[in-house]
This record gives C-alpha cells, structure tokens and sequence, in this order.
C-alpha cells in the first residue's frame, strides 16, 4: 500500500459538537480527577473541562475518519493500518459545559517514516462566537504504507522545544491502573476502540490482552501536572505534547516523571514522561507549558 504526500492540505467535512457538563464531569471521574474545577458547580470558579477532553471532542471525527475526508481518490484503506503515535494540543482556553464548538480539520502533512508513513491531522475548534478553543494535532503512522513524493507539510508543524533532561526526574508519581479503568474511561469519554475493552479483539491483534487508551495515559499525567505544578488550576495550560510509545496492560502501575522544569517571564515549561510496569516508555518527549498568570 501507498500514499502521495500531495494529500497533504485536503479537508475534512466540518462538525458540530455540543458539550453538557456530565460530558465534562464524567471525563474527570473516569481519570479519578476529583478537581474542584471539574466538578464543583457551586465553586468560585467556572466549570471546565480536563484538558484531555479535547481528544474527546474530536473523536467522532477521528473514529469514522474515512466519511469526513474530502477526497474521492484517497486510499481509504490504508487506514486500517495506523496506530496512534503523538498529540499535540494549543489551548486558547478550555472547554467548558454549555460550549457549541465547531471542528474543522485538514490532514496537516503526509511524511516518510520508518514504520510506514507519517500522517498528521490538524484539528481547529472554535465555539459560536467564532472564538479559537483549541488546535490538536494528532499524528498516526500508517505501518507499512510507503510514502511517495517525499513529503509534505512537515514545516507547518507546531514545534516542541529543545528537550534536554537530567536522568534524576524532578519527581515520580506512581499510579495503578485499575482493571475496570479502560472500560469506565469508554464509556466516559465515548473514545471507544475495542483493542481497549475486548480481549478478543486484542488477542486477534496479536496482544496478550486489553490496553489502557492512550490519552488516558495522557490524561493522568495531566491529571499530575496541574495538582503538583500548577496548584491545582488548569486553566493556565497553553500547550500539551506526547508521543506514544508502548502499551499500558490493565492491572499494573504507571510512573509519571517529571524530568525538567523552566520557570521564565510568567510561563512554566514541564517535561516528563510515562513508564509502564516494565520500566518501558509509554509517553516519550511529554511537554506542557503553563502561563502562570491565568
């Protein structure tokens, strides 16, 4: 199978979603995040969601890719063969319970990768007024698909600061990850794939068993960040990035780390990681920058 990179810059139909605050509510409880900003509707602080409830957002979309994709002649049955590799979020604010937001998105850039090819969908969110919520990026390698043209779009990607760390992390979390989790976190975030709930699928795909969803990896690591980091407010994240590297069995512990903190003229740059159980990478090159004036 092969793509040409000139797909790079075709649309996707554009949709409409509309958030209610058990949406936003149930997608913290499915992370365990009792945040007051999450959950306390009689609190001084407006409701909003956890940060990771943008890939809930743009999830229909993602899951039925192939029906949002504005091109007659693209090779839709590549799609079969992509794996969820990196997520980049750019939050102008975050989404809160009452919010009618509108998604549009193109397939930002088409790139030679070892594994395959590197395709990057961009993804702009804005509310009634018109106003940006927030941009994401989601990268999948298509395994084994050859890439022609050599490449496109790689220079419109957003770019992740230089990220050299110490090997003695800032501070480790560890967090078990509960059997039922990736089943709660389904039917919460409406993120459903079966490799996360059906043994039988997984086994059919050659894994042992079931795996914890990769953005709730993400999400707990959010989760760390703002109650450690950033006083328990969310609302000052301005950028999220990680790259998924390995898988998270049901059952086991996850180790969050912090590897690198800068402080600089009113904004905190955070890099980390997550280990599974085996002390292998699950989230590489985990980056989040937070205004500390929000």
């Amino acid at each position: 199978m092969e793509i040409d990179s000139s797909f790079a810059g075709t649309r996707l139909k554009s949709c409409t979603r509309e958030v209610s605050w058990r949406n936003t509510m149930n997608y913290a409880a499915a992370l365990n995040d009792d945040n007051g900003f999450y959950l306390d509707d009689e609190g001084q602080n407006q409701l909003v969601a956890h940060p990771m409830y943008c890939a809930a957002v743009t999830w229909p979309v993602v899951e039925k890719i192939w029906e949002f994709i504005e091109a007659d002649d693209f090779p839709m049955e590549i799609l079969a063969t992509q794996v969820h590799y990196s997520e980049h979020i750019e939050f102008f604010r975050l989404v809160s319970p009452g919010d009618r937001l509108e998604v549009r998105g193109k397939i930002a850039a088409i790139l030679p990768h070892r594994a395959g090819t590197h395709v990057v969908i961009r993804f702009d969110v804005t509310d009634d007024k018109h106003q940006p919520v927030f941009t994401e990026h989601i990268g999948s390698i298509m395994r084994g698909v050859h890439c022609i043209g050599g490449g496109k779009g790689e220079e419109r990607l957003p770019r992740i600061p230089d990220k050299t760390v110490s090997h003695s992390p800032v501070w480790e979390s560890r967090i078990f990850i509960d059997r039922l989790l990736p089943f709660v976190y389904d039917g919460c975030s409406g993120i459903v794939f079966p490799i996360h709930t059906s043994k039988k699928f997984a086994r059919q795909v050659g894994l042992p068993d079931i795996i914890l969803q990769g953005t709730a990896s993400l999400g707990l690591a959010i989760r760390e960040l703002v109650n450690r980091e950033s006083d328990g407010n969310p609302t000052g994240i301005r950028t999220l990035y990680g790259r998924f590297s390995g898988r998270v069995p049901p059952g086991t512990e996850i180790k969050v780390m912090l590897v690198k903190k800068e402080c600089l003229e009113g904004i905190t740059d955070l890099y980390f990681c997550v280990m599974n159980a085996a002390d292998e990478p699950v989230i590489k090159d985990g980056f989040a920058r937070f205004s500390q004036n929000s």
